[in-house]
């Protein structure tokens, strides 16, 4: 059905609202649908596009004489608009599982009826602001709102001041290259407006550009080569886009984020634990990118100490058996020993490592516990069908770095211990130290968690912290042009089954 230039999309949750409303209009108390028309306009804070939700045809319509067919058509289009609107920030209007095959934190919206929480919103004294209240209320949500507002405020400044290509720039430098980045920094506010205008590369411009490089994820080390440069001359409107896209990400998740969740910023490299409130976090090390960490979400069941580890197949495949045939004291060096399929373990010498090459490799390649493992002294097991969980590493020296693309797949963690305590949560039997004496007995023990704790890993490119400093992630694996380009396609429901329905 169409009215004027746009289509009315609920195909089921629209006629059911009018069905129980005896078939009357549902817009008619006063103010309301102007209320829905600011819901509307309004949609621009999430990064949404209002025009997807009938803006030009509400508009005329409201400003046109009244009359009963224009009443009936703007109450559809309000009620349409409303259904769309509240579908959007409820699940997103990307559907995730089209983008990423891993995807698995799909929702629904179990005893919720739709007809009943829209009338409610219809019925509200304030519209606008119940159709806001659909939204995730989570900290984060608001943190990257903010920071779309204010990078919006910036771009109807005009264009960040572009800084010309050339060689490194670093302290002592000076020229209209210098001149140029002062400008370029003070625009995004990492250097004082005061600081602006000069062309020496002094300590406060160091700094300034430090601090840039880390909210970039780049080494902080306060001279402007290339990556820095292409950095800085990203157009604040590429930074607009950047910021809502992953609103949208946080519409597909954070609604979710209730207790205790472990969510891996798997572009950020981080580890966040929430207790309701975010409690902790810390570094990771994730999946280089030809071995991408990959998308989901499960729960972690149990730990284990001074596990063993057991090559799994890819790196098997593509990294350790063409190791070995290159040099047969591979596996002494990284102690590993080779075990058949009814456990025994085989002596090297006696395996025919040339035809290894062909694929049919009849054992498992296993390293024991230790301070050397693979996995370090803990990992921590989740469901999933990608084989990946979160582990302790011994190479410490990566968690220096500001990428951190290293994994063939797996998180390592920083502080596997703490995160230990914080999912068993048994103070008295598994402190901090109680643990570390448990790790170094080198006994391997599986510790189940008393109830399973939800896990996340995520893929964000932008960050806000409490002080409102924004962070944009690189794209490590150009993951955001897709979701852009969906954000800013054409309107349309997800077809999966929404509380029992087919179709909204």
């Amino acid at each position: 059905m169409r009215i004027g230039n746009d289509r009315l999309a609920s195909t089921s949750v629209l006629p059911d609202l009018y069905e129980r409303a005896g078939f009357e209009l549902l817009w008619t108390r006063p103010g309301a649908a102007e209320g829905m028309l600011a819901a509307v306009r309004g949609a621009d804070a999430h990064g949404l596009d209002p025009n997807d939700y009938h803006r030009p045809e509400i508009e005329r319509l409201l400003a046109a004489p009244p009359g009963t067919e224009q009443q009936v058509d703007l109450d559809l289009l309000l009620t349409d608009a409303l259904v769309r609107l509240a579908y959007h920030l409820v699940f997103g209007k990307v559907d995730p599982e089209r983008l990423d095959p891993d995807w698995n934190g799909a929702r629904e919206l179990g005893n919720v009826d739709p007809v009943d929480a829209l009338r409610r919103v219809i019925e509200a004294q304030d519209v606008a602001a119940a159709v806001a209240a659909l939204a995730p209320g989570h900290p984060v949500y608001a943190r990257f709102q903010a920071a779309l507002a204010r990078y919006r405020e910036l771009a109807a400044h005009g264009a960040f001041p572009a800084v010309p290509a050339g060689p490194k720039l670093a302290p002592g430098d000076a020229g209209p290259r210098v001149a140029a980045l002062r400008r370029r920094l003070a625009a995004e506010g990492d250097l004082a407006p005061e600081l602006a205008e000069g062309d020496a590369f002094d300590a406060p411009l160091e700094q300034a550009v430090a601090r840039a490089q880390a909210r970039f994820g780049l080494e902080p080390d306060g001279v402007v080569g290339p990556a820095t440069l292409a950095a800085l001359n990203v157009p604040v409107g590429a930074r607009v886009d950047q910021i809502r896209l992953n609103l949208e990400r946080a519409r597909w998740v954070l609604h979710a984020v209730q207790g205790k969740l472990v969510l891996v910023d798997v572009a950020g490299f981080r580890l966040l634990f929430f207790d309701g409130d975010l409690a902790w976090t810390t570094r990771v090390v994730v999946g280089k990118p030809y071995r991408k960490t990959p998308i989901f979400r499960s729960e972690i069941r149990y730990l284990v100490l001074n596990p063993t580890w057991t090559v799994p197949p890819t790196i098997l495949r593509q990294d350790v058996l063409p190791a070995v045939r290159r040099d047969r004291s591979y596996l002494a060096k990284k102690k590993l020993r080779v075990i058949d399929a009814s456990g025994r373990v085989v002596d090297p010498r006696t395996v025919d490592w040339a035809t290894s090459a062909s694929g049919r490799f009849p054992y498992q390649l296993r390293q024991d516990p230790g301070p050397d493992n693979a996995l370090g002294r803990i990992k921590f097991m989740f469901p999933n069908t990608h084989s990946v969980y979160l582990h302790d590493t011994p190479a410490r020296d990566l968690f220096g770095k500001a990428e951190r693309a290293a994994s063939s797949g797996c998180i390592r963690v920083e502080d596997p211990l703490e995160l230990a305590v914080r999912l068993l949560d048994d103070p008295e039997q598994w402190s901090r130290a109680e643990l570390e004496r448990a790790v170094a007995s080198n006994a391997t023990r599986t510790l189940n968690l008393r109830e399973p704790v939800a896990v996340i890993l995520m893929y964000w490119t932008l960050g806000v912290d409490a002080e409102g400093v924004v962070s944009f992630k690189p794209d490590l694996y150009a993951r955001d042009a897709t979701v852009l380009a969906a954000l800013d396609g054409d309107f349309s429901f997800r077809r999966r089954p929404v509380a029992g329905r087919t179709a909204l």
